[in-house]
């Protein structure tokens, strides 16, 4: 399978890893900075901005439509989960998705874009974490330095003097939203860790219309459990008026949440083939690459203050993310050594005349 193999890489597959690593740093950073426009020019529902980045998942329809079929074989059968297992997996990571999406919500909502991007790259220490319980993950030098310095940058952003003078944001309020983005994040690096496991363990063989399907799915029960949250809460009775009120119109507030949730899907969808491809760690590692991107946009477009603690924290998190390159890079390394030696060996004059 993708996930373990050991043979040297052809140029199709470092063509969709570029494309897919595309997809979730793009997603990503455009994602956010329109939640953040979102708020900051008068919507006010976490349940609106929650289901904006659920509720794309249409457009990817066409290309699960044309993706190339399924061809999971085993002596020469066709060898896939029951129905009952596939929609237990797709119901469970539906929910979860549609949790930390609200809980990214709820931090977007009350920290400045470039604090919440910085606190989310707290994400990749917890996937590291789950990935050593559910994928036995080794935990070497690099990894651990990696891991700490992800963790100090995130934790930095505690002690920033004055939290209320962003968006007129209290103290409190700062707090719920920093506890809900660590949560958030958490709950992304568990979701990781399991989608690999379902990959590893479930999906052997699969071919790219598997994460199509997956991201489809799990959106569309997000999707659902988003308008249940929407509807039940009562924020759907003030869509008119906050529509009527938003800064930019009518249509930009119609636009504003389209484009959120197509690049939303570009994100999840990213991030899946990643895990397919490679790792749940993998794709994390990309993720936190596009996260240093959000805070100087953020100070572009929305004036966030470039403090010394976000500067600080954001040389903590590239510094964590090259520490964990360069244990892929040593780790592929490796890799391509032992597929030689494993190659020589198979040709060896005794292996011949054995055979």
């Amino acid at each position: 399978m993708k996930l373990t193999s050991t043979e040297p890489r052809n140029y199709k597959w470092w063509m969709c890893i570029i494309m897919y690593g595309f997809f979730v740093i793009f997603g990503q950073s455009a994602s956010t900075l329109l939640g953040r426009l979102y708020y900051d020019k008068g919507g006010k529902s976490i349940w609106v901005a929650t289901l904006a980045q659920l509720a794309g998942f249409p457009i990817l329809i066409p290309c699960y439509c044309l993706a190339p079929p399924k061809s999971c074989t085993k002596n020469g059968q066709i060898q896939q989960p029951s129905a009952l297992m596939l929609a237990l997996i797709y119901f469970s990571f539906g929910i979860c998705l549609a949790a930390y999406s609200l809980m990214y919500s709820i931090g977007l909502l009350h920290l400045p874009v470039s604090t919440f991007s910085l606190i989310c790259a707290s994400q990749l220490a917890f996937n590291a974490l789950f990935s050593f319980f559910l994928h036995s993950q080794k935990f070497t030098p690099f990894i651990v330095n990696s891991l700490v310095l992800l963790t100090l940058s995130s934790t930095l952003l505690i002690f920033q003097t004055d939290p209320a003078s962003h968006n007129e944001v209290s103290k409190g309020q700062y707090a719920i939203g920093f506890l809900c983005t660590i949560g958030a994040s958490a709950g992304y690096g568990l979701m990781l860790s399991l989608t690999q496991l379902s990959f590893k363990k479930l999906l052997k063989g699969e071919t790219h219309a598997k994460v199509f399907e997956m991201a489809i799915y799990q959106s569309l029960v997000a999707t659902s459990s988003a308008i249940v949250g929407l509807f039940t809460s009562g924020e759907w009775k003030g869509l008119s008026r906050e529509m009527e009120e938003f800064k930019l119109g009518k249509f930009s507030y119609a636009m504003t949440l389209i484009e959120t949730a197509i690049a939303s899907q570009f994100f999840i969808v990213g991030a899946i083939g990643l895990i397919f491809e490679v790792s749940s760690l993998f794709s994390n590692a990309i993720s936190v690459l596009g996260l240093p991107v959000i805070p100087i946009l953020a100070v572009i477009f929305f004036n966030d203050k470039m403090d010394a603690i976000k500067a600080i924290a954001m040389v903590l998190a590239l510094w964590g993310f090259v520490s964990y390159v360069y244990q892929c890079y040593l780790d592929n390394k490796s890799s391509k050594s032992e597929y030689r030696s494993s190659s020589e060996f198979s040709k060896s004059p005794l292996l011949e005349e054995a055979s």
